[in-house]
């Protein structure tokens, strides 16, 4: 799957927001969303990460809620989109796309090429990231793209990710999931053959 680098920005953005910010499990182990500072710590860490690319300016509190506030919006799209349930993702989508107000505009950074980005009615931190991320899974969405949209198939693991592979196999959150489900089957095949 072939994503430009600004999309594969917003989907990375925003399952590395949903995954920071949700509560759940994470590998095996209850995960518990920070709040107060470590959650501005968290969206850093998340908007800084892998695909996503750099952060720039560190959001306040209120717009460390706002944000907690999407990544919770955006984990029902995932997980719609991974169980098929298109018409309820669109919906939350939808509303997130009205609610900030995001509409495309050109862009560029000194020295790089012209790219559309999605802003915000109000071009705050969280506004504009939540944007972002809303225009990134619809576009995905309305490009029949869902499939690529997926929850985590590891016990106790409810990490969101986007599959950028070639052969929309991926499955997992991580390799360490992956490695988890692996030996929980090779555990249960050998269980099985001793009886």
């Amino acid at each position: 799957m072939l994503f430009d680098s600004h999309m594969r920005t917003l989907l990375a953005a925003s399952a590395a927001l949903v995954n920071a910010l949700t509560d759940g499990e994470a590998h095996g182990r209850r995960y518990l969303a920070p709040d107060g500072a470590e959650r501005i710590g968290a969206i850093r860490a998340a908007l800084s990460a892998g695909e996503a690319g750099e952060a720039g300016a560190a959001p306040g509190p209120d717009e460390a809620d706002r944000l907690a506030d999407t990544a919770r919006t955006l984990r029902a799209v995932f997980e719609a989109a991974d169980a098929d349930r298109l018409d309820d993702a669109a919906a939350a989508l939808n509303a997130l796309l009205r609610e900030t107000g995001a509409h495309p505009q050109l862009g560029r950074a000194p020295g790089r090429p012209w790219r559309v980005h999605f802003h915000g009615a109000d071009d705050s931190f969280a506004t504009d990231w939540s944007a972002g991320c809303a225009t990134g899974l619809a576009m995905t969405l309305g490009g029949d793209h869902a499939g690529r949209l997926g929850v985590c198939a590891a016990a106790r693991c409810d990490r969101v990710y986007v599959d950028t592979s070639r052969n929309a196999g991926r499955q997992f959150c991580s390799t360490a999931c992956q490695n988890r489900a692996k030996a929980a089957a090779f555990r249960a095949r050998r269980t099985g053959g001793e009886a």
